[in-house]
């Protein structure tokens, strides 16, 4: 098992067929088949949402399958078109050219290309990290706000109504005041596809429900004659094969998209992380992160010189895969292959597929993603985390799209740091019959000896909090009566320690030193916190026989030399 695991991980390309057996092949073609049973309604109706023709999607899902599965580490990952990120770029992009243009699918084609490389970039310099730059909160709030624009953007094809322009609170105004014009063919279309899948996944994901109403919706156009009575349909869907291109743009134009790449491609890298996490190749061993942002990477770039827009991974796509009996990646080939068929041999049977039939499919994605139960609680156990939810919903409802996810991003490391600056001094007290300092707490009563106060941070000691540090145990030292004449500082909470906050730590133990105070470090556990105590010359202030391996080897060494 061990040798199978080393190759599996130097495999350099198609790493999850390493070790491939024939028995998984029939799990792996049930799975294939079931996923494209669900991929191709939701990848046309995501190139729709982004002012593409349905092809395009097509052309997306099977670049993002066949990139992951080159050059990804998950088993499972379904990579495609994804309508998180598609509002995204779409609302982006079009500040830069009209949407439908060739001019929008060339900027769309540079981004995907822009997207895959800081992907890959990001893999190569290892960056998994990024992917924990937004809280749950925030991410929570993003979702909230991705699923509005993707709601207000489908109503006028479930309605029967034109799309409205203008920000986003106009378009609501305007649907509101056009109700009355609506469509009765296209509503029971919408609304009817939008009941069959979510009544389909509440029996089992595995049913395509999607699939069953683009069915059903486009053999009741036909028989109806419903395009004569309003109802828009998809129309001619081109026959043609993805085919390597590259788009002729200024420089300057792709300087222009590089903000918005990156924008995208820590939405895609954080999405990855969480899909992959939540879909462990083997339940014994961590996720590669790094790896499937490689594979990411690979899909948004062949997406690109195929002509279509960046791609990300599926956490719905991917529940399916695992669920269905898929072992390796040849389940996303395998579905790949079917879509690819479907584009050389049936795209004449998508003509007739009624637009509001799309919407309907969308409308689900839309209430999925928002996270009701998960707002519930988090306004329960903590409503200042619920109101980081409020804004990051609001900023990406009214602002422009693209600036609402850089607004949540900057609010989601703004937490962060606001969390680390409230860290505060703490006061240790011996549990009573025991060598053990534990900080003091209304519900325990604890001891401290004469002369000595122990004192500690529960956090990093940087820049953002070095002063209170500073500050609070100098308040310490000047309000205990009697004065102290022992602090010793609990480290254990302390695993960096940085330039400023090295400073501060050497003035301190230098008026320490002149007020008559020793000072000693216990339980300094962390090796980076270590490393700073040599890298910043602590130790020239602070005698290493000052620094112990608890508080009460501390006290006992030196209480009594004080």
């Amino acid at each position: 098992m061990a040798q199978d695991h080393q190759t599996t991980r130097h495999w350099p390309i198609f790493r999850s067929l390493a070790g491939f057996q024939p028995s998984a092949l029939p799990g792996d073609l049930i799975a294939g088949l079931t996923l494209a049973a669900i991929a191709i309604p939701e990848q046309m109706a995501t190139a729709r949402l982004g002012g593409f023709s349905p092809q395009i999607g097509f052309f997306a899902f099977i670049a993002g399958s066949l990139g992951f599965a080159a050059l990804g580490a998950n088993r499972f990952l379904s990579c495609g078109a994804d309508s998180t990120i598609t509002p995204i770029f779409a609302g982006g992009l079009v500040l830069m050219a009209a949407s439908g243009t060739p001019d929008y699918q060339a900027l769309a084609v540079a981004l995907a290309l822009l997207v895959g490389v800081t992907m890959i970039l990001g893999s190569l310099f290892r960056l998994g990290w990024i992917a924990n730059l937004l809280s749950t909160p925030v991410t929570v709030g993003f979702l909230a706000g991705i699923s509005v624009h993707i709601l207000v953007s489908q109503l006028p094809g479930v309605l029967g109504l034109p799309s409205p322009n203008g920000p986003m609170l106009d378009k609501i105004g305007i649907l509101a005041q056009q109700l009355g014009q609506t469509n009765p063919y296209t509503l029971v279309i919408g609304l009817g596809v939008l009941a069959l899948v979510a009544g389909s996944e509440k029996i089992s994901a595995r049913i395509p429900g999607a699939l069953i109403g683009l069915v059903a919706a486009t053999i009741a156009v036909v028989a109806g004659g419903l395009e004569s009575k309003g109802v828009n349909v998809v129309g001619t869907v081109p026959g043609t094969l993805p085919t390597p291109s590259f788009p002729d743009l200024a420089p300057e134009r792709w300087v222009k998209l590089v903000p918005l790449a990156l924008l995208i491609a820590i939405v895609v890298m954080v999405q990855t992380a969480a899909t992959t996490r939540s879909f462990l190749s083997d339940p014994d061993k961590p996720a590669d992160v790094d790896r499937d942002f490689l594979g990411a990477g690979a899909g948004s770039i062949l997406a690109g010189l195929f002509g279509a827009f960046p791609v990300n991974a599926s956490p719905p796509r991917t529940g399916i895969v695992s669920e269905t009996g898929g072992r390796t990646q040849l389940a996303g080939l395998f579905a790949a292959a079917i879509v690819l068929a479907l584009l050389a041999f049936g795209a004449t049977l998508l003509q007739h597929v009624p637009d509001a039939a799309l919407g309907g499919v969308l409308l689900f994605v839309a209430l999925r993603i928002i996270r009701l139960k998960q707002i519930i609680t988090i306004f329960h156990q903590s409503f200042g985390e619920f109101l980081l939810i409020v804004a990051t919903a609001a900023a990406i409802i009214v602002l422009p799209i693209e600036q609402g996810v850089a607004v949540g991003i900057a609010l989601s490391l703004l937490h962060g740091v606001w969390t680390t600056t409230r860290a505060r001094l703490i006061q240790f007290d011996r549990v009573p019959g025991t060598t053990i300092w534990w900080p003091a707490s209304p519900h325990m009563t604890g001891e401290r000896k004469p002369d000595v106060a122990v004192v500690g941070l529960q956090a990093p000691l940087s820049f953002l909090n070095a002063a209170n540090f500073r500050s609070d145990v100098q308040k310490v030292i000047s309000t205990a009566t009697p004065k102290p004449k022992l602090v010793v500082i609990e480290a254990s909470g302390v695993i960096e320690i940085d330039f400023t906050a090295a400073q501060a730590l050497l003035d301190l133990l230098r008026d320490c030193r002149e007020a008559s105070v020793t000072v000693a470090i216990a339980r300094l556990e962390s090796t980076r916190a270590q490393e700073a105590f040599e890298r910043f010359n602590l130790y020239a202030v602070l005698p290493k026989d000052h620094v112990f391996h608890s508080v009460d080897e501390a006290v006992r060494a030196l209480a009594g030399t004080t």
